[in-house]
């Protein structure tokens, strides 16, 4: 049977505790602004319990978001692939004041002003994107695994941003010459990683962790044992691939290049703009390298095999061939 009791609350307003009794079930407690929300709430877990369907809420409406992304941050993050980065997502969650409210209070009309919130701020689709799928994951494993069995995900019935459209942008005209001529001038490495990168179709990131142990130069096939989706793979290699291998000194701690991801970016952007070439950036040239696999006669298949991608749909995204180009296939 459910009680109703009127005792202080917060900044000494008066609340109303309800609490529900019945057999073969805990004991539940919950405090409301009025009695008639009590009332409410106790009958709703009576019905439940005399239908045998009762889950109890308790965990859920005792922890907060923010304590739920704490037990996240420690128990799941450091089993993921991109640990660093996703913990910086998992703190940055911890700041909102949506953190403040209880797993169990938090519905879909909430993860919406969410992200309305986040758009203002200037956050892209992908950003926010990532955002809602870390507490998607967040409330599934606070249902299956935590004992909050009454959760919905709040996530799943909210509209994602929409990600824009598969970038573009190719090389035209004379920008392959005129970018090789202005790297030859910046210097360093950056001239070699874009013949690379316009060679292998491979990421900034698998490019920078390249290491000497993981080629095999006899077979002219390059293992990448890390990549962004999880699965290794085995890049065969052009003969021009070879010649900027060859042109490389070895160096001591075993790494192919000595520049990391973001460098790379930096020095490719100083390069474009000595050779005065708008709108490209260093990924550009995986699309640009896909594109060309497809000139070469190579079908999806043997292009993903190469680029690493999962499904032919992504294959989509990054390929844009020139039409042009495509003309004399036609006959």
């Amino acid at each position: 049977m459910a009680t109703f009791v009127q005792r202080p609350g917060p900044g000494g307003k008066r609340v109303w505790q309800g609490l529900v009794r019945r057999k073969g079930y805990p004991q539940q407690t919950q405090t409301f602004d009025t009695k008639g929300e009590a009332q409410a709430w106790a009958s709703i877990l009576e019905s439940e319990m005399a239908r045998g369907v009762f889950v109890s809420r308790v965990e859920a409406e005792n922890t907060t978001l923010r304590e739920a992304l704490a037990r996240y941050q420690r128990e799941i993050v450091p089993g993921k692939k991109n640990a660093a980065r996703e913990g910086r997502r998992v703190k940055g969650l911890q700041t909102r004041a949506l953190a403040r409210r209880s797993m169990a209070s938090i519905q879909s009309q909430d993860i919406a002003t969410f992200v309305q919130e986040r758009q203002a701020e200037g956050a892209g689709p992908n950003t926010v994107r990532l955002d809602l799928a870390v507490l998607s994951h967040l409330f599934n494993v606070a249902r299956a695994e935590w004992g909050m069995a009454s959760l919905t995900n709040p996530v799943e019935s909210v509209r994602k941003p929409k990600l824009p459209q598969g970038r573009e942008r190719r090389l035209v005209d004379d920008e392959h010459p005129r970018l090789l001529a202005a790297a030859r001038t910046y210097g360093g490495e950056i001239g070699p990683l874009i013949t690379w990168a316009i060679e292998t179709a491979m990421r900034r990131g698998e490019i920078a962790a390249m290491r000497w142990e993981h080629l095999d130069r006899k077979a002219r096939v390059l293992l990448l044992p890390e990549t962004k989706n999880g699965t290794p793979r085995r890049v065969p290699l052009s003969t021009a691939a070879l010649a900027v291998l060859d042109g490389l000194p070895r160096r001591i701690d075993g790494r192919v290049w000595g520049m990391r991801p973001d460098s790379i970016s930096q020095a490719f952007e100083r390069v474009c703009e000595a050779a005065g070439i708008e709108g490209l950036t260093f990924h550009d040239l995986r699309h640009e390298a896909t594109s060309r696999l497809f000139e070469k006669g190579l079908n999806p298949m043997q292009v993903a095999a190469i680029t690493g991608h999962k499904t032919l749909q992504m294959l989509k995204r990054y390929t844009h061939l020139k039409a042009e180009d495509l003309v004399t296939m036609l006959g």
